[in-house]
């Protein structure tokens, strides 16, 4: 701790991001990136912008990038907000709409970054417990200080369980939560999930956010987008315009215009990632581990008799990195990230020894 800190970052307890490692020949499935590239059409983008306009500031305000969006969403632009990954979209969120007098409510157990933005922001924030089964029930939400909030966010699926609310869930939410904004992060919905961005001009109180990490296959490119109502929006964009007013960089730019064209090749490789999904659990089963239904490119799984931190140091020592939380309710659990086919193979492979 240095003497010229400020009181702020004396006080802060960090995100810890997933490890990134430097081994050779690692299958990493701790991070929940894709297993498959892109879209070819992003290279083909992203080398066709690696040109003289770059010595020029990109569009400060992204707007080709909104329209791509905008489109897929049948929305207007000024409903689209787009940032360097979802992350720094839920940043101005937290900030821009999130800062309230009465705490916000989220789950105990869910992306851990929204306690971090609430000690960075100094936001008051209640957690609700999951249920027994790790589902977020709705109820609680709805008659936590008999509706009074200033703010309700999680993520559908939920981080790190993989499970989903229905959009009749959520719509029931909304609902009888019209006072304050809700958030729905929809990091992983392209693997099963309905959009709850079908809801966001029937309820004015509504942000979705997204990002290209996941099922765009564009994690290296940082770059995630909010959609809702144009107050919300411009409540981000005021935050963004105070403290970055460029963004997205031109390669970013074209590499995700290119992936939100390319929506043929976004349903072809989620649905690969499904498949594989299925069919890891089934092997899991097999082995005697006891899996949370997952609507994500991750699954969560626990053996009924080996020790979960375990088994995660046993396959690091194989090359295989997977994610072990050491939380209370959850420190049995690990957080496999879907591979390739050959990847989830060699991990059940690792299994079958270990275990």
């Amino acid at each position: 701790m240095s003497q010229f800190w400020s009181k702020t970052v004396k006080n802060l307890t960090p995100y810890v991001p997933g490890e990134q490692p430097k081994l050779s020949q690692l299958i990493k499935l701790n991070t929940n990136e894709s297993p498959y590239g892109p879209s070819p059409k992003v290279l083909t983008a992203i080398a066709a912008a690696t040109n003289d306009t770059l010595r020029l500031y990109p569009d400060p305000n992204s707007d080709a990038l909104k329209q791509s969006i905008a489109k897929i969403h049948d929305l207007p632009t000024n409903q689209v907000f787009v940032g360097n990954g979802s992350d720094e979209v839920l940043a101005h969120a937290f900030l821009g709409l999130l800062k309230q007098e009465r705490p916000i409510l989220f789950p105990d157990i869910t992306y851990s970054f929204y306690p971090v933005y609430c000690n960075l922001y100094d936001i008051a924030f209640e957690t609700i417990p999951l249920k027994e089964d790790f589902s977020i029930n709705i109820e609680d939400y709805i008659q936590k200080n008999n509706g009074k909030n200033d703010g309700i966010i999680f993520p559908n699926p939920n981080a790190p369980t993989g499970k989903a609310l229905p959009l009749g869930r959520i719509k029931a939410l909304l609902q009888s939560n019209t006072q304050s904004v809700v958030i729905i992060d929809q990091a992983y919905v392209d693997y099963g999930t309905e959009s709850a961005v079908s809801l966001v001009n029937e309820f004015p109180n509504l942000l979705v956010t997204h990002t290209l990490s996941k099922s765009y296959a564009l994690a290296g490119l940082r770059v995630g987008y909010a959609v809702g109502h144009p107050d919300l929006i411009e409540a981000l964009e005021r935050i963004k315009n105070s403290f970055n007013s460029y963004p997205i960089d031109k390669l970013a730019m074209a590499g995700a215009i290119a992936a939100i064209d390319d929506q043929d090749y976004l349903k072809r490789i989620s649905k690969a990632v499904i498949q594989t999904r299925e069919n890891l659990i089934k092997d899991l089963n097999e082995l005697g581990f006891e899996t949370i239904p997952s609507y994500a490119n991750f699954i969560f799984t626990k053996h009924p008799t080996k020790d979960a931190a375990a088994i995660a140091a046993a396959l690091r020592e194989k090359h295989i990195i997977v994610r072990h939380f050491k939380m209370a309710r959850i420190d049995q659990y690990l957080r496999i990230t879907i591979g390739t086919d050959e990847q989830c193979s060699t991990l059940i492979k690792a299994l079958k020894e270990i275990i």
